[in-house]
C-alpha cells in the first residue's frame, strides 16, 4: 500500500520544521501592522526607511552640505556678475593732478639744469630716451614677467586685499601695470574699494595701451625719494645728471629705490645700507637670470654710491631771476603765454653760458656787495644789475637780477626805471655819422669836430637859442674841444647841442634802430636825450652796445635757444638780422669810445686786459650808475642803483661803498672789468677790425684865436650875457647844498661866450682853458688816472666828469618831460622805483 505525502492545509508560515505543525501557533502567528491592519504586505524589494532624527544644539549652527553647494554657487555666481558689472561700470579714468603735474626746468646752454619750478618736481620724459639697461633694472626690481603676463596678478592682489581688510598693513606684489594705475588714476590711499577700482582699470588699461605706453608712465609717475618724482628728476636728484647719462649700476640703484624710497637712501640713511646692498645685488641677479646683462657685466660692478642730497634752492640767488626773464621772453615774443607755462612739463634750454653766469657773479660780489657794510646806512641802498650778450648773434650770455631772488624780488637786469645818463651819448654820436649830419654852421661832424663846451651853453636851434642850457658836471668850463675829448670826458654841453644839430628825432631813431625799444620810458625826441633821462634796462643797453661791437648789424637780442614739451619742440620764431648804421659810422663810434676807456672816464675797464670800447654814466642825483662797454666777442653793462629796501623809491648812492659819490668810473667800470677778463679767459685775444673815418683835424679856435671856422655853433657872447651867468653862478654857489638839488638841477639858460682876441702863447695854456680838467676826472679813487703837464692841471681839482643829476635835466619847452622834473625841493616827481 502506498503512502501519499502528508497534506499541509493553511498558511506555511504556520507550520514548523519539517512540515509539522507547531505546538503553540500564536507562537509563530504574524504582528499586526498597525499600518496594514488588513494583513497587506509591503512588496518584495522596497525598505522602509528611518525618519532623520531632529538636529539639537551646536549641530543646528553647522550648514548642511546642500547649503554649502548653494552658497558656493550662489557666491560664484555674484562674483561673475559683480565683475561683469564692475568692468562695464568702472571706466578709465582721468589721471589724477598730482599725477600730470611737472616742473618747468630750466637749463644752460650746455644742459646743466639752472632751476625747477612747481611744486612737483617732475620731468616727464619718452622711453625712448631711458636707456635698456635702466628699464631693465627696473623690471628686474618690479616685475620681471612684464611683458608676458596679464595685467593683474590674482594671487599677490588677493593677498593684499585680505591683509589690508584684516588689518595686517600695507602689501605689495601688484604689476608694474597696477602700480601705475595706482600712481596715475588712483591715488595711495589702501582700502578696499581702490583695489577693486585698480582691479578693473587694470584690466582695461592693459587692452588700450601697450607695454611700453604702460612702462613709460609707470618711470614718469613713480615716486623715488629726494621730492623726485619720475625717473629724470630721480637721475638728477641722486646723480645729478640726465637719465641718458647713467650707468647700469646707477639704475639698479634708482630700481631699488622703488621699493623703499626714503629709507633706502643709503646717504640720508647709512645705516640701512647693508639692506640696500642687499636690495642693489638682487636687482643685479635679476637682470642676469633674465639675460639683460651678462655674468662678466656683473661681477665688475661696484655699488654707485649717490651725490648728497642738495636743499631745495627753488629760485634762491639768480635762480629766481632768470626764470622771471625767461618767462617774460617767452611771452613777450609769444611763444608760450604765463597760463600755459604755468602748466608745467616745459623744458627750456636758455643761451645763458655757466661760466659766464658765474663770472659775473662773482665779479659783482667782488667789486660791489663785498663793499658793503653794516656800519653804513646808505649801503643798505645799493642795488646791482648786469646783462652780457654776445654780438656774434645776440644771446645773452650772463645775467645778473640781485643779490637774491628771495630777498629782492625786482630783476635789476630787466627792470626800466633809472635813468641810463650819459651811457646813452655814443648813440648821438653814431646818429651824426649815420646821417652825415653837420653842425649849424654846415661842418661835417665828425670825431674830430670842434664845440663849445663850456658850462651852461645855450642849447642853438636853426632858427635861433633855445631855452636850453644844461650844465656840465661840476660846472665845468671846457671851452673849445673835439668830439673825441667830449666823449672821454663826458661834456654834457657839446652832446647837448649835437642832438640838437642831428635832430632829436633822428637821434632817437637811431638808438631804436641800434636795440633801445621804441616805447622805453622818457625816450622823448628833444636835446635832452642826449644826456640819458630815458630809462632802459641794462638788457636794453647791452643790446644796443652790441650793434655797435658787430660793425653796425642788429640782431634782436634772445635768452632762449630751446623750449620743448614731453619731448616735442615748441617753434621759436626766427630772429632776423638787419642794418642799423653802416659799418662805417659803427666802427667810428667804436674809434672814439676806445679812447674813453684809454685815457676818458672809464680807464677803470681796461683792467680786463683787452682791447675795450665803452662808455660811463651817472643818473639824476647820482641814483645810477652805469658802465657800458665791449670787446670784439661781448657787449656787457653794469649799473649800481640806490633803492630804499622798504618803500622801494630811488635813493642817491652818495656815501655808498664808502665813497663820497657813486660814478659810471668807479665799481661799474671795474665790475666790468672783473666779469670780462674771466669770462674771456683762456681764449685768444682779438683786437677791433675798424673802419672808422675820423674826420680831418680842425684847427682849434682857442689856440687860433679864431671864432668863424673853430666855435661853429654860437655867436660871441655879450657882456651882459657874461655878466648874468656869473651872477646865476654866485647866487648858487651860495645857496644850501642840503636839500638835495645838485648844481645841475638849477633852471636857466646862458648866452654864449665870447672868444678871447688875443692869441695864446705857445705852449701856454689858453686863459679860457685854465679850468678845464686835465684828465679823466670820473676816475675813481685808486684807479689808474692819465696824467697831463702841469701847467694844464689845475692847483685844487675836485671835479667828476660824469654827468650828474642836470645832465638829464629835460628841456624846459618839452611839455612831455614837465612832470620828471624837479622841484624846488627836490623831489622827484618820477615818483618811487618798483619795490
Amino acid at each position: 500500500m502506498s503512502q501519499e505525502p502528508p497534506q499541509h492545509s493553511g498558511d506555511p508560515g504556520q507550520q514548523g520544521p519539517e512540515g509539522w505543525a507547531p505546538r503553540d501557533p500564536s507562537a509563530t502567528a504574524p504582528a499586526t501592522d498597525a499600518e496594514h491592519p488588513d494583513g497587506a504586505q509591503e512588496p518584495k524589494g522596497r525598505t522602509k526607511r528611518s525618519k532623520r532624527p531632529k538636529r539639537t544644539g551646536w549641530r543646528r549652527a553647522i550648514p548642511t552640505w546642500r547649503m554649502t553647494l548653494a552658497a558656493v554657487v550662489l557666491l560664484a555666481l555674484l562674483l561673475v556678475g559683480g565683475f561683469i558689472a564692475g568692468y562695464q561700470l568702472i571706466d578709465i579714468p582721468a589721471a589724477n593732478a598730482a599725477a600730470t603735474a611737472q616742473s618747468n626746468v630750466y637749463l644752460y646752454k650746455d644742459g646743466t639744469v639752472i632751476a625747477r619750478d612747481g611744486e612737483i618736481n617732475r620731468e616727464n620724459i619718452p622711453l625712448r630716451r631711458i636707456p635698456r639697461p635702466i628699464q631693465h633694472a627696473v623690471l628686474a626690481a618690479e616685475d620681471r614677467d612684464f611683458y608676458s603676463e596679464d595685467a593683474i596678478d590674482i594671487k599677490a592682489t588677493i593677498r593684499a586685499g585680505w591683509n589690508t581688510a584684516t588689518g595686517k598693513g600695507r602689501q605689495g606684489g601688484s604689476t608694474i601695470t597696477q602700480q601705475y594705475v595706482k600712481n596715475y588714476y588712483l591715488g595711495q590711499e589702501q582700502t578696499l574699494v581702490r583695489k577693486a577700482k585698480e582691479l578693473f582699470i587694470s584690466i582695461k588699461l592693459d587692452r588700450e595701451q601697450s607695454k611700453d605706453e604702460i612702462l613709460e608712465g609707470y618711470l614718469n609717475t613713480s615716486y623715488f625719494g629726494r621730492n623726485a618724482y619720475g625717473i629724470q628728476a630721480a637721475s638728477h636728484a641722486y646723480y645729478g645728471k640726465d637719465v641718458e647719462d647713467l650707468d647700469t649700476g646707477q639704475g639698479a640703484y634708482l630700481a631699488s629705490l622703488l621699493n623703499a624710497p626714503s629709507s633706502y637712501d643709503v646717504v640720508a640713511h647709512p645705516q640701512n645700507k647693508k639692506a640696500v646692498l642687499a636690495r642693489w645685488n638682487y636687482v643685479l641677479d635679476g637682470m642676469v637670470e633674465h639675460h639683460w646683462l651678462t655674468d662678466t657685466q656683473r661681477k665688475t660692478m661696484t655699488f654707485p654710491v649717490p651725490d648728497k642730497a642738495k636743499p631745495a634752492t627753488a629760485l634762491s640767488g639768480q635762480r629766481g631771476y632768470i626764470v622771471n626773464a625767461v618767462e617774460d621772453y617767452l611771452a613777450a615774443n609769444d611763444i608760450v603765454d604765463e597760463k600755459t607755462l604755468a602748466t608745467g612739463g616745459y623744458r627750456i634750454t636758455t643761451t645763458l653760458q655757466k661760466k659766464n653766469q658765474d663770472a659775473l657773479v662773482e665779479a659783482v660780489e667782488e667789486n660791489v656787495l663785498s663793499k658793503t657794510s653794516d656800519d653804513r646806512d646808505t649801503d643798505r641802498i645799493v642795488r646791482a644789475g648786469g646783462t652780457s650778450i654776445d654780438p656774434s648773434n645776440g644771446h645773452v650770455v650772463a645775467l645778473y637780477g640781485g643779490i637774491d631772488y628771495t630777498q629782492q624780488f625786482v630783476n635789476n637786469a630787466t627792470r626800466r626805471d633809472y635813468q641810463v645818463g650819459s651811457t646813452f651819448k655814443p648813440f648821438v654820436l653814431a646818429s651824426a655819422l649815420a646821417n652825415g649830419s653837420t653842425t649849424q654852421k654846415d661842418k661835417p661832424i665828425t670825431p674830430n669836430t670842434h664845440y663849445n663846451g663850456d658850462n651852461e651853453r645855450t642849447v642853438v636851434a636853426a632858427t635861433g637859442p633855445t631855452d636850453y642850457s644844461p650844465a656840465n658836471e661840476d660846472d665845468v668850463d671846457y671851452g673849445s674841444i673835439t668830439v673825441r675829448e667830449a666823449t672821454d670826458k663826458s661834456v654834457n654841453a657839446v652832446y647837448a647841442q649835437m642832438a640838437q644839430d642831428v635832430g632829436p628825432e633822428e637821434v632817437k631813431n637811431t638808438a631804436v634802430s641800434l636795440g633801445i625799444p621804441a616805447n622805453t620810458p622818457d625816450l622823448t625826441a628833444s636835446p635832452s636825450i642826449a644826456l640819458g633821462p630815458a630809462t632802459a634796462s641794462t638788457v636794453d643797453m647791452a643790446s644796443a652796445y652790441a650793434t655797435l661791437a658787430d660793425h653796425g648789424r642788429h640782431r634782436p637780442w634772445t635768452l632762449v635757444s630751446k623750449v620743448s614739451k614731453n619731448a616735442e619742440d615748441i617753434e621759436i620764431p626766427a630772429r632776423t638780422t638787419r642794418r642799423a648804421i653802416s659799418r662805417e659810422a659803427a666802427d667810428t663810434t667804436t674809434s672814439v669810445l676806445r679812447s674813453v676807456v684809454d685815457g676818458g672816464t672809464g680807464t677803470a675797464a681796461s683792467a680786463a686786459g683787452r682791447p675795450a670800447a665803452g662808455k660811463t654814466g651817472t643818473a639824476e642825483e647820482d641814483k645810477a650808475a652805469w658802465f657800458a662797454g665791449y670787446t670784439p666777442d661781448l657787449a656787457t653793462v653794469i649799473t649800481v642803483m640806490g633803492q630804499d629796501p622798504k618803500t622801494g623809491v630811488q635813493k642817491p648812492l652818495y656815501g655808498a661803498l664808502g665813497l663820497a659819490r657813486m660814478n659810471g668810473g668807479g665799481p661799474p667800470a671795474q665790475t666790468w672789468a672783473s666779469y670780462t677778463r674771466a669770462a674771456l679767459e683762456g681764449t685768444p685775444v682779438k683786437a677791433f677790425d675798424l673802419h672808422a673815418d675820423e674826420g680831418p683835424e680842425e684847427p682849434d679856435p682857442d689856440e687860433s684865436g679864431g671864432t668863424d671856422e673853430g666855435d661853429d655853433t654860437e655867436e660871441a657872447e655879450n657882456t651882459d650875457g657874461r655878466r648874468d651867468r656869473e651872477e646865476r653862478r654866485e647866487r648858487r654857489d651860495g645857496q644850501e647844498r642840503g636839500t638835495g638839488q645838485s648844481d645841475e638841477d638849477q633852471d636857466g639858460t646862458r648866452t654864449p661866450d665870447t672868444t678871447g682876441d688875443t692869441p695864446p702863447v705857445p705852449g701856454a695854456p689858453h686863459p679860457s682853458r685854465t679850468t678845464k680838467p686835465a684828465g679823466p676826472a670820473d676816475t675813481p679813487r685808486g684807479a689808474p688816472r692819465v696824467q697831463q703837464p702841469a701847467a694844464l692841471r689845475p692847483a685844487h681839482d675836485t671835479r667828476r666828469a660824469e654827468p650828474h643829476p642836470g645832465e638829464e635835466h629835460p628841456d624846459a619847452t618839452d611839455p612831455g618831460h614837465q612832470d620828471h622834473r624837479n622841484d624846488e625841493s627836490g623831489q622827484d616827481h618820477q615818483g618811487p622805483g618798483h619795490p
